[in-house]
């Protein structure tokens, strides 16, 4: 047993290989079954992520491996990898009630082997990224893990809402590549290699190297699409209100964390000498963007539009923790895409619940409070964690992301986020009092809990309560990215 144990610690890249597996089973599952009901994706993808998280567990994250000279696991890429099976995860048990007639006002999803199949690819996009050694290999994967999401976020065939969102998402996504490759045109000019070790000697020799700087900037540009910072963020509530739910929640959090994964290589990698002369656009990206994104979301009725300016709030809490030293980030970093990540995920459970019958608006949660006493509970938890209110997850997330800065001197940037966190508990109040206080214009549709979404929701409620009482959480993740 301790052989085996010391075996898989060492083979680093054995989730990569298992999740590739996993694609091609649930590919090829179809085949197997005639009914376009069959359970069996389904059940092959969840099982084969519970075991990839597990496994995740059982791996050193004190060594490191290079793979073919281009693909590199540290303890760092293991924890980002963790994030996405988890959110990976999170979607698959979101996703089963839409793909059974009457399981959402909007529609019945079908190809249910396909839409799996393609969110397995797409973290498996994810995984590449926070392994590249060279921009090849960080371009491939960002794409391996963009693309996937423009079919997904149409997945919902002859609904209109969901086509529009696919083709705005897809000529953003387009313009964000495109800027990239800019970007990278630049970088190649610099150095005269697509390996971040030249490009960090370019950068450690010459800082002021001006093809080297004008390609941060059109990454950064093309990045700020990715993550939905401000002025780059238009796209993000239109997208999230006509895809699929589960989609957006996807979005939400993988999306994200992969963008900000993207930016931890660079910045602490081959960028490195350039970060601070950044530090004050960083600022400025994180300032706005938290400003826009709270303003937004004060003026919403459409729970999806909501939490997609919800998320972009949180996108400039995130970036902001980018100013901080190395380790400190990366700690604080991980640990808030965790609990960000529960919370969101546990807000659109509830969301899918209540819009089984109705559209997924404000007055869809009214009377939750009276006739489903523990989900509307849990609703106000989730939202207290995404406002940062102790003792939940999201609060220590917060004071994490807010230290780093700190750390720096950057005390007002801390006291304009934290002012930012007040406006944000003001619009979390509003769903609250939606679920507790404002009563239903008509009798409340019954919500039914099915198994998976019964599974999921104790799993992400775990997420915000756990971290927040068992320091070793966040001590693991610490020592694993020193």
């Amino acid at each position: 047993m301790d052989l085996l144990l010391k075996t898989l610690s060492n083979l680093l890249i054995l989730p990569e290989i298992l999740l590739a597996l996993l694609a091609c089973l649930v590919l090829f599952s179809d085949l197997w079954t005639r009914s376009v009901d069959s359970r069996l994706p389904f059940t092959l993808s969840w099982v084969g992520l519970t075991l990839i998280c597990v496994l995740f567990l059982a791996l050193d994250h004190g060594v490191e491996e290079v793979y073919l000279g281009t693909y590199r696991v540290t303890g760092l890429a293991l924890l980002f990898k963790q994030v996405f099976a988890l959110s990976s995860l999170c979607t698959v048990l979101l996703s089963r009630s839409y793909f059974v007639p009457g399981g959402n006002f909007r529609g019945t999803m079908k190809n249910q082997g396909e839409f799996y199949t393609i969110l397995l690819t797409c973290t498996l996009g994810m995984f590449t990224v926070v392994s590249a050694t060279e921009l090849l290999t960080l371009f491939i994967g960002m794409e391996m893990a963009t693309i996937p999401l423009y079919v997904l976020s149409a997945f919902l065939k002859g609904d209109d809402r969901s086509a529009e969102a696919s083709t705005k998402y897809i000529i953003m996504g387009s313009l964000s590549t495109g800027l990239l490759l800019f970007g990278y045109s630049f970088f190649y000019g610099a150095a005269g290699s697509l390996q971040f070790s030249d490009l960090l000697a370019v950068a450690q020799r010459a800082p002021e190297n001006p093809l080297l700087n004008l390609g941060v900037l059109f990454v950064l540009a093309a990045i700020g699409f990715k993550l939905t910072l401000f002025p780059f963020h238009m796209w993000a509530p239109d997208v999230y209100e006509g895809a699929p739910t589960p989609v957006a929640a996807f979005l939400s959090i993988s999306s994200k964390a992969t963008a900000v994964a993207f930016l931890v290589v660079l910045l602490h990698g081959p960028l490195a000498p350039l970060r601070e002369n950044l530090h004050w656009i960083i600022l400025l990206l994180a300032g706005t963007t938290m400003t826009v994104g709270n303003l937004g979301a004060l003026k919403q009725q459409n729970l999806r539009r909501f939490m997609a300016y919800s998320s972009i709030a949180q996108a400039g809490y995130i970036v902001m923790a980018l100013t901080g030293e190395q380790a400190v980030t990366q700690t604080a970093i991980i640990f808030y895409l965790l609990v960000y990540g529960a919370a969101n995920y546990g807000t659109f459970f509830i969301i899918s619940l209540v819009g089984r019958d109705q559209e997924e608006t404000f007055p869809a949660l009214r009377g939750l409070g009276r006739h489903h006493p523990v989900l509307a509970l849990l609703l106000l938890l989730f939202l207290f964690s995404l406002a940062g209110i102790p003792p939940l997850a999201g609060f220590l997330g917060k004071f994490l992301l807010f230290a780093a800065a700190a750390e720096q001197g950057y005390y007002f940037m801390v006291v304009f986020a934290a002012l930012n966190s007040t406006v944000s508990l003001y619009y979390y109040l509003l769903l609250i009092r939606e679920a507790y206080i404002n009563e239903p214009t008509s009798t409340p549709l019954e919500i039914r809990v099915d198994l998976p979404r019964k599974a999921g929701l104790i799993l992400v409620s775990l997420g915000i309560l756990l971290p927040a009482f068992l320091p070793q959480i966040l001590a693991a993740i610490d020592g694993s990215v020193r």
